[in-house]
Parts: structure tokens; C-alpha cells; sequence
């Protein structure tokens, strides 16, 4: 199944490049509001960031095929409290995600975008404090190992030129794929769920 998504995405942009009226190259960063969904309890959300690279392939005034790779922070942070007791465990997640967006210019400045997202995993830890009953504790640990390394998700957003170079964005990145490991006895089902804000430069 990957295989077939992957060879759909890279004829989509051989396509692209045969067919485009211009390519243009730029940098983007910014923030991400992160948590993880599905078989989790009490998960809020962690503030992280992405940054890296796009290509904006036009195939018309209004229609571009925008493929990209982003560095990204995410996770999700977990509080628990009882008489005596609290623990904060803030699971950090950092992903080489590989978007690939098809975008739709609604008016001269601004665009709609929908497209697939593969993200690889690169790190997993959770960065833990708790104290009880006065004695108090806090460290990192790694738990790649509960995670599967490749996750496959849906994006949608928006964006605004504000010159032919600035350029803002929001976009909601709805994890599809189960990224928990199966463990013996749990049959635990958990997605990413991301929102981020960026500011684009093409170059």
C-alpha cells in the first residue's frame, strides 16, 4: 500500500515538472499546536514548531502542485494529579514529514490546499516530572520504541501572498495511520493531530 502512494506521489510531481509553466523554491517555519488522538487519556496539546523546504510546481494561473519537506515537532503533553501526587509527562515527537499539496488560488492572493502527508519518524521521548508526597523527580526517556516509524496522514489549509516572495499559511494535519506499536495485550490505537502556522519565502 505505501509503495503505491509513494509511486502516486512522485508520478504526480514528474507530471508537475513536465507540465509547469514555473517552479519556484522557497523556505518556510512556524509554530505547531500538536496532541495525539484516539485510545489516549487526558492528552492537551504541546506547542512545537516545523521548518524547511517547498517547491511551488505551477501548472496554471490558478492550479499548483506544491511538494515539501519539513522538520516537525510534535506530541502532546499528559497531566495526572491525586492526593499527594502529580505527574506531567510531555511526549516529544520529531518527524521528517513530506507533504505534498495541491493548491487552488480562490482569488490573485490567496489559496486554498488539500494533499497526503508521509512522516518519518526521527525521535521519541518524554520529558517527565512527578513528585509525591513531597519527593519530586524528572528526566527523559526515549520511547521510540513504542512508536512506528512511518505515518501517513491528510492536510488541509489555507494561504495568503502577500508579496510574490511573503507568504503566510495555516494548516490541520489529520493523522489517518495508527502510529502506536502493537504490544502484547493492548490493541491501542493512536493518530497525530496537528495545527500550524507558517510564513513562507520563495526565492
Amino acid at each position: 500500500k505505501m509503495k503505491k502512494i509513494t509511486l502516486s506521489i512522485v508520478a504526480v510531481l514528474a507530471f508537475g515538472f513536465a507540465n509547469a509553466q514555473e517552479v519556484k523554491f522557497g523556505a518556510k517555519a512556524g509554530l505547531n499546536v500538536s496532541t495525539l488522538t484516539g485510545d489516549v487519556n487526558d492528552a492537551s496539546s504541546r506547542v512545537g514548531f516545523h521548518v524547511g523546504g517547498f517547491a511551488e510546481i505551477k501548472l496554471s494561473d490558478k492550479f499548483s502542485v506544491q511538494p515539501e519537506l519539513l522538520y516537525s515537532a510534535q506530541g502532546a503533553k499528559f497531566e495526572t494529579s491525586g492526593a499527594g501526587f502529580s505527574e506531567e509527562d510531555k511526549f516529544n515527537l520529531a518527524y521528517l514529514n513530506v507533504p505534498v499539496m495541491a493548491k487552488y488560488y480562490v482569488a490573485e492572493k490567496f489559496s486554498l490546499e488539500a494533499g497526503p502527508q508521509i512522516g518519518f519518524l526521527l525521535s521519541a521521548k518524554n520529558d517527565f516530572s512527578y513528585s509525591d508526597s513531597g519527593e519530586s523527580e524528572s528526566g527523559k526517556v526515549d520511547i521510540k520504541d513504542g512508536f512506528k516509524s512511518i505515518d501517513f496522514g491528510v492536510n488541509f489549509g489555507a494561504g495568503y501572498d502577500f508579496t510574490e516572495n511573503l507568504s503566510v499559511g495555516v494548516r490541520y494535519n489529520l493523522g489517518l495511520s495508527n502510529i502506536a506499536e502493537k504490544v502484547e495485550g493492548s490493541d491501542a490505537k493512536v493518530k497525530n493531530s496537528v495545527f500550524s502556522l507558517s510564513v513562507g519565502y520563495k526565492f
